[in-house]
Parts: structure tokens; sequence; C-alpha cells
């Protein structure tokens, strides 16, 4: 997920010489590339998930590429069930609550990424900073993402991805609403630093706190879903951040998003407490309507 930001870093590396050099539509021609030069590349040398494989029944795929890696083919049940049975798991067996959870806390998260990642430039040119500062700043807050990536996952690692992405969701919070407040250029940069490094790696939690809670068979489904309904709270974001704008009230986007990042927390935090009441009747040995 760190080459997320890295796209993010170049991106706003090239805004600053194209703009000037070459219009705004160059912009656009520059990003095609990837589709070109990603796609090919994935295609050839991506292998696939061995357990997905065995889920799905495809074992001999799963021994060649096993064999091919010098790796243990996964031991697991084949799925069952038709192609709509990996939606309907997400709410049999309690799912439902850590499930439609997570999809808001996606929501809020993605909000905030593409909400902030757009309209940073413009809320810090409000404030008074010119727009080369501006555009590093979007440089900045994505740089921040790399290191967040890098240390929220060796802290997830060990303490789990709920009280992370928790965690990091609140200081997002804290480090969006300072934002607002007009401080020394230096001081701001490391302020968007900050904020960058806990807002991106914040959604990236939410993804891998999914993994764990779903079983192999539907759990591809689990991570599609949350970042689908996620989505919609990347078009709201940017959406929201132009219509403060377009009424002159840039400065309020920074608190509403630090809001946003707040409901964040609290969401994943009901998530992971969903998920760990689910895990809980399912792996006791006494019947739940005894208890």
């Amino acid at each position: 997920m760190t080459a997320h930001q890295v796209g993010g870093i170049v991106a706003g590396s090239l805004g600053l010489w194209l703009l000037d050099n070459h219009g705004w539509r160059s912009a656009y021609w520059v990003g095609v590339l990837p589709l070109f030069i990603a796609v090919p590349l994935i295609a050839r040398f991506l292998p696939e998930s061995l357990s997905f494989l065995v889920a799905r029944g495809r074992t001999d795929e799963a021994r060649a590429l096993a064999g091919r890696y010098d790796v243990e083919v996964p031991a697991a049940e084949p799925a069952r069930g038709n192609r709509l049975d990996g939606i309907a798991d997400l709410f049999r067996e309690g799912r439902w609550k850590p499930t439609l959870l997570f999809w808001v806390t996606s929501f809020g998260g993605l909000l905030l990424v593409y909400g902030v990642n757009t309209w940073l430039p413009t809320m810090m040119r409000a404030q008074g900073y010119n727009l080369g500062s501006s555009l590093a700043f979007l440089i900045v807050i994505n740089l921040g993402g790399v290191f967040g990536m890098l240390a929220a996952g060796r802290i997830a690692d060990r303490f789990g991805a709920v009280p992370v992405a928790a965690a990091w969701f609140a200081c997002t919070a804290v480090g969006i609403y300072l934002l607002g407040a007009h401080t020394p250029l230096a001081v701001t940069f490391l302020i968007v630093f900050l904020a960058g490094f806990f807002l991106f790696s914040a959604q990236t939690m939410v993804y891998a706190a999914v993994t764990a809670r779903y079983r192999t068979e539907s759990r591809a489904t689990a991570v599609g879903s949350v970042a689908g309904i996620g989505r919609f709270g990347a078009v709201f974001g940017p959406w929201l951040g132009g219509q403060l704008v377009a009424a002159g009230n840039q400065g309020w986007g920074f608190t509403a998003f630090a809001v946003t990042a707040v409901l964040a927390t609290v969401f994943v935090l009901l998530a992971g407490a969903a998920g760990r009441e689910r895990a809980a009747i399912a792996e006791s040995p006494e019947p739940v309507a005894a208890r």
C-alpha cells in the first residue's frame, strides 16, 4: 500500500512541473501510462493466493504454484455453494454487525483519503499559503503516508489491526484539525507530514482487520465489499470539499474532515467489538440459547 502514497508523491511532483509548462491536460496524459505498464506486469507475474485456489477447488494450480515458490499447499476444504454464498456469508452467524460497521468505517476512511488529498492544496491556499507551498503539502502528506504504512503494519502485527486503525483515525482527527490553524511554514509541513502518517494507513488497517475476520472463501468478497462501500465515501469526500470551497467556507473543511475521523474511530472500535463477540459465540462449547 505504500506504492499508493508514492504515486501521490510522484503526482504532486509532476504537477508542479506540468501545470506551468504544459497545462493541466498533460497531467491526464501522464496519468494513463500506468495502465499500459502495470496491467501487463500484474497479469504476467503476480501469483494467485494459494488458499484461494484451494478454497475454489483449483488444487492442481495450487500445487503447481506452491512447487514454483517452494511452499506448502494450505489445508482447506473447497468452497461449496453458488457464487452468492460469499456475499451471504458476510451476514451469517452474526457477521452482519461487523460487516455493516466496517462498511461505515470504510466510507469515512475513504472520504478522508480522497477528500483531503483532493482539496488539501485549495484549503491550504485559503489559509494564506501560496500555490507552490500548497502543492508541496500534497507531496509531504503522501510522504508521511509511506512511513505511516510501514509503521502501522508492524505495530498491527503485534497489537492487532483494529486498535491500530482506531488510534490512527484518532490521531488523524487531531492532525487535520490542527491544519486549520495558520502556523509557521515549517510547523505546518510537520503537521501535514504527521496527518499523512496516520491518515492513509488508518484506512489500510481497516482492510487488514477485515481479512482476519472472514473465512477464506468469502474473504475477498468481504474486503471487496468494504472497499466498494468505501468508494461512496471517496465520491462524497471530494464533493463535500467542493461544496465548502464553492460556499467560501474552506476553513470548515478541516473541521468536517476531523469530525469524520472521530466517527471512523468510533465505528472501527464497534466493528472490532462486534467481531470479537461473534467469534466468542462461535467458539463457545455452550449452546447459545443456554446462555
